[in-house]
């Protein structure tokens, strides 16, 4: 059986990690008449510097991709229409049995959509997440995958429930979360590897720990200076580590110039007298994976708008306040390990200066088998 692996950002190079590494246990383990899974990926180029992709292979051990396109940035209908194109050509010549896509980026749609089209079977790892808002290009990209898709295997009951709630139910399986087979695998790895602590002087929970990307906050000027004024506040009492997106860079760049070049730290080489105890915003460039799982585990608290770092937020055991109205981890805020804060600067500061451990964290995101458990759906 050949499965052609559509990955562009950051985070499915995680995922793909991890069922890439179920692949290669399901051929070792399969005897008699059983197929052998040969999996091809298949690298839009989302996600297409160093900092934001090549690191990634290198320390997670991904296959080489059979095909890089190398689309990069652009608007959302150029950059999608040229990974429809690239990613055909790929599926022409290869003719997968299953085309694999992963979460919510335009790489995902533009996978799914190429493969329907050439009468290609779609799995849509993460199917079933919603959060409501059909501004947001994540979820105009999810609820179109999900409506092609032939396997949607979802993370959370809530997941399998919103797709029962839109009238899909054949085909839909509850694996649990590639990402918690992630962290529970690459979380001692980390550990032993990282020094992103020491480089930047950092102690363990001495610090809050942010990350701001997406285009419902860089995109609006009134939303992104509410979430910036917040953490100068809440940076008065605590340091806060910024691992600073380059879509965000740029804005700020232009909308505060010397508040950047103020903040900007390159994390490889410690600045003297910026290290240790000293409070302030601390931006600093794209961390890798492993470093980021270190600087997560170690936050005090944790302020981000990405769906991923709320889920390794909660798998670690750090209180987060999510810097969005709304999110698709519904369960993380009923458990009460994350809260919704907007980008208000006033919320966002009283959120971050009350935040405490509820205590316990229920098993919402399966057992750290949803990977083994997606290749068998597969193979089946």
């Amino acid at each position: 059986m050949k499965i052609v692996t559509i990955v562009g950002a950051r985070p499915q190079f995680v995922k793909a990690a991890a069922v890439s590494r179920a692949v290669q246990t399901y051929n070792q383990s399969i005897s008699g008449n059983q197929t052998t899974i040969l999996e091809l990926l298949v690298h839009t180029g989302q996600h297409y510097d160093r900092d934001m992709s090549d690191i990634f292979f290198e320390e997670l051990g991904i296959p080489e991709p059979a095909y890089n396109l190398g689309i990069g940035s652009g608007s959302h209908g150029r950059q999608t229409g040229e990974m429809l194109r690239g990613i055909e050509e790929a599926l022409l010549r290869e003719q997968p049995d299953w085309l694999l896509a992963y979460g919510d980026t335009n790489s995902t749609l533009a996978g799914a959509l190429a493969a329907v089209k050439l009468h290609i079977p779609v799995a849509h790892v993460e199917a079933g997440l919603r959060s409501h808002n059909r501004c947001m290009p994540e979820e105009i990209n999810r609820v179109l995958t999900d409506h092609v898709s032939t396997l949607l295997l979802c993370p959370t009951e809530t997941a399998v429930k919103n797709l029962k709630d839109e009238g899909i139910k054949q085909g839909v399986h509850l694996v649990g979360d590639v990402m918690y087979d992630a962290v529970l695998h690459d979380l001692p790895v980390a550990e032993r590897r990282s020094a992103i602590l020491r480089d930047l002087g950092l102690q363990p929970k001495g610090y809050h720990l942010a990350t701001v990307h997406r285009a419902e906050n860089t995109d609006d000027t009134i939303r992104l200076d509410g979430i910036l004024a917040a953490l100068q506040e809440i940076s008065r009492s605590r340091p806060v580590v910024w691992p600073m997106h380059p879509r965000t860079r740029q804005v700020l760049s232009r909308l505060h110039p010397s508040l950047l070049a103020d903040a900007i730290e390159d994390h490889s080489t410690p600045i003297p007298g910026r290290a240790g105890t000293h409070h302030g915003l601390r931006a600093i460039n794209p961390v890798s994976y492993f470093d980021m799982l270190v600087l997560e585990k170690n936050a005090k608290l944790i302020l981000t708008d990405s769906g991923g770092v709320q889920k390794e937020a909660y798998w670690l055991g750090v209180p987060c306040v999510t810097l969005r109205d709304e999110t698709e981890w519904v369960e993380t805020v009923e458990v009460g390990w994350n809260v919704l804060a907007g980008a208000d600067r006033d919320q966002i500061v009283r959120l971050a200066e009350t935040r405490t451990p509820p205590g316990e964290r229920p098993a919402l995101f399966g057992a750290g088998d949803a990977a083994k458990r997606t290749i068998e759906v597969l193979a089946a």
